[in-house]
């Protein structure tokens, strides 16, 4: 475990860089753009669980934020040889990127020809482009508009990038993704108030949301049966006193952010 504190401290260092990198993805999706995330090996599984993960957790469509893998979704579940070292499959897995969308390349040495293809290509088609690499010789850096180098060193099993690498690579996607969800009013306070309900679990905790910011009498089942589901329907619903179309409107005018129409948290 201590090995990989490295990981962590790597990522803190890169914090001005990633605050780039959020405002990048930002801007791409307030344009209309989507994220797309390109990887291989490790990386690549990284890449594809972030966008994965964002949906339910902050409500996005799924066309939203799609991740690609060098060897395609085989690769997920089993180490696909030599994928990685497929350029021309790089250029193709950004064939439909277009100038609104933003392109995440993530690869441990940099030198990936799968993901230095993808990045490249989509730079000359105009969408902006980000990478996020370990070594700091690494040229993906160099190749994305926003270039991330979250340099872990020597990993404790020489060459297992799946390791310290791997670790803060997590961390630097989780603060992009985050980072820029939160940006974007899909939280309240800390709160997921975008979250989909797809099972027991998160129905329940929807619940609980509606109930800790609309107030504890509110009989947040019905409240969320009335709404559809939404849990900022539901929490405008009770806090304004209207019906859901209101609440969808006045969400709206608010650009998707409760506090702007309930007031920041307290």
């Amino acid at each position: 475990v201590d090995a990989h504190r490295g990981a962590v401290d790597a990522a803190l260092v890169v914090a001005p860089q990633i605050a780039r990198a959020t405002a990048v993805v930002v801007d791409a999706i307030e344009r209309g753009g989507r994220i797309v995330l390109v990887g291989a090996g490790t990386s690549g599984r990284l890449a594809v669980l972030d966008a994965a993960e964002l949906p339910p957790t902050f409500g996005v469509d799924p066309g939203l934020v799609e991740g690609r893998i060098a060897g395609g979704d085989a690769a997920l579940r089993r180490a696909i040889e030599g994928a990685e070292d497929d350029a021309d499959a790089g250029l193709r897995a950004v064939d439909d990127v277009t100038r609104d969308d933003v392109v995440i390349g993530v690869s441990a040495s940099g030198g990936a020809p799968f993901v230095r293809a993808a990045v490249l290509a989509a730079r000359e088609r105009g969408a902006r482009t980000i990478g996020i690499v370990n070594a700091p010789s690494g040229p993906l850096a160099a190749d994305a508009d926003v270039g991330i180098v979250a340099a872990t060193g020597a990993e404790p099993l020489q060459g297992s990038t799946r390791m310290r690498a791997g670790t803060a690579q997590k961390i630097v996607l989780n603060a992009i993704s985050t980072g820029a969800m939160v940006r974007l009013g899909k939280t309240y306070g800390n709160r997921m108030v975008d979250l989909v309900a797809t099972n027991a679990k998160l129905r329940a905790r929807s619940e609980r949301l509606v109930r800790d910011i609309a107030g504890p009498d509110a009989d947040a089942r019905a409240l969320l049966d009335a709404a559809g589901g939404s849990v900022k329907n539901a929490i405008v619903m009770a806090r304004r006193g209207v019906d859901r179309a209101e609440a969808e409107r006045l969400l709206r005018a608010a650009h998707g952010r409760l506090a702007g129409v309930i007031g920041a948290p307290g």
